[in-house]
């Protein structure tokens, strides 16, 4: 069952008639479904098709190459000593071969570069020297360490630098997708559920895999997240080293963001973590950022030095909410914790995250998706105490002279706008006109579930957008 990733699927059959040969990279973070697409796109009718061994020596991987190549119709022959031999032996293998477009899929290419191995400028001899002279390779390779594969791929300045034709950044499902998921595992989901599973673990499709039949989603929540043997219990931890060879200084910035959910400047990072203003550091947040973890973003009429980066992944924000404090082990914490104060405070959080993944759908709710639009979060803070200062978490500044303050508001059932909350929207408009000078005309909309409850101070906003606009 495959849901989405029309565009990609498309793109790599086509590669089937390309007049040249082809280096594809397919990237993203850790169950985002790489290796899933790639077989699907050609039901798994590779000429070739290799896994890397995690954690293996120079001398495990190049044995394991070779079965590989004897899986692949190779005749017996001796053991390659180096990742040049091993190339050329997949090369003699190649030329055999009748196919008249030949999809080669190495999976999990970052583990095979081993320490001392030469295994990328072996890989650059085998695709500049012989396969890209040809017109019928199609070479596909992704794997885990994203960061790797961007690093030495993607973004690299030696032999391989310009060397793909194609590259493939495969971004998270977004709620259409998941809902769309949901009615092929015929799970039974409302949308309000539906987003709720979004709002937990994002648009990962390995994490929806674990959803099962006939549970709701509390229960669902429960074994996944709470219990013993939980399919996600341990997969905070999974995730950051499986993604980066190095991840203590990831895993210091991410600890630092979680405590900050506007999240921080650079300065304000280097703080917190105690680490060294360094490329190390610099490295580590721009990977972070690749990888679709943390956002960074301007605050709307600030400059560029005032960057924040924010913590976005859904998984990780419901790590360090729920999990990495039930130190009682409580198997049945979301059943018990449904629909509690705690509960609701989560929700909320969990809803604007959800909003700014769907700025597109709110666009195209407020009939502006051809309007060229910047999205921005603001805030101001005054040196007064006992003032609050304003915060605003989506502004979008419009190329038709308008910028649209966006409100997010989670509940049940009808939002009511009450004469307090009246006060505070007008009051954040009026401060966001008074400091930044704006000439345009700033206008309200409202983000909520289930929309406006009518009458009162509703009247008073100029648009409004619901949950059902999210899963546009």
């Amino acid at each position: 069952m495959i849901v989405g990733r029309k565009d990609e699927l498309l793109l790599l059959r086509q590669l089937m008639v390309s007049e040249r040969s082809e280096f594809v990279a397919v990237y993203g973070r850790r169950r985002i479904g790489k290796t899933f697409l790639v077989r699907e796109a050609f039901a798994n009718k590779f000429v070739f098709h290799h896994t890397g061994i995690l954690d293996a020596s120079l001398k495990e991987q190049l044995k394991e190459f070779r079965e590989s190549l004897y899986s692949a119709g190779m005749s017996r022959t001796a053991m390659p000593k180096t990742w040049g031999e091993a190339f050329h032996l997949l090369e003699h293998h190649i030329e055999t071969l009748q196919a008249k477009k030949k999809v080669l899929f190495i999976d999990e290419l970052p583990w095979m570069d081993t320490p001392k191995s030469n295994f990328i400028r072996a890989l650059d001899h085998f695709w500049n020297s012989w396969a890209s002279a040809r017109k019928d390779i199609i070479l596909i390779v992704c794997g885990s360490a994203t960061s790797w594969i961007i690093s030495n791929i993607i973004l690299n300045y030696g032999g391989l630098h310009n060397r793909l034709t194609r590259q493939i950044h495969l971004k998270p499902f977004c709620l259409r997708e998941c809902e769309e998921y949901c009615q092929k595992a015929n799970l039974g989901f409302t949308r309000k559920q539906v987003m709720e599973a979004y709002m937990a673990f994002g648009g990962i499709p390995f994490y929806w895999s674990y959803l099962i039949k006939g549970q709701s989603l509390a229960q669902n929540f429960d074994r996944m997240f709470f219990s013993s043997k939980g399919e996600l219990t341990m997969e905070y931890d999974a995730l950051y080293n499986s993604l980066f060879r190095r991840p203590q200084t990831h895993v210091k910035l991410i600890e630092a963001l979680a405590t900050k959910r506007i999240g921080l400047t650079r300065e304000e990072l280097l703080q917190a973590t105690h680490l060294e203003d360094n490329e190390t550091f610099s490295k580590a947040l721009g990977e972070l950022e690749q990888c679709d973890f943390i956002r960074k973003y301007q605050c709307f009429g600030k400059k560029t030095k005032s960057a924040t980066y924010q913590l976005i992944d859904n998984f990780t924000l419901f790590y360090f909410k729920f999990m990495k404090n039930n130190v009682h082990s409580d198997t049945a914490f979301w059943t018990s914790s449904y629909q509690t104060p705690l509960h609701s405070t989560w929700a909320g959080l969990a809803f604007e995250q959800v909003c700014l993944q769907h700025v597109n759908q709110i666009k195209k709710a407020l009939g502006i998706s051809a309007v060229v639009t910047t999205a921005y979060s603001w805030i101001h803070r005054t040196q007064n105490p006992n003032d609050k200062g304003v915060q605003i978490d989506l502004v979008i500044d419009r190329n038709d002279d308008v910028i649209t303050i966006c409100e997010m508001k989670y509940s049940g059932s009808k939002y009511l706008i009450t004469s307090d909350e009246d006060a505070k929207l007008r009051n954040r408009r009026e401060v966001l006109i008074r400091e930044t000078k704006t000439n345009k005309s700033v206008m309200i909309a409202m983000v909520t579930v289930f929309g406006l409850e009518k009458g009162g101070y509703a009247n008073d906003i100029q648009a409004e957008i619901t949950m059902d606009d999210l899963f546009e």
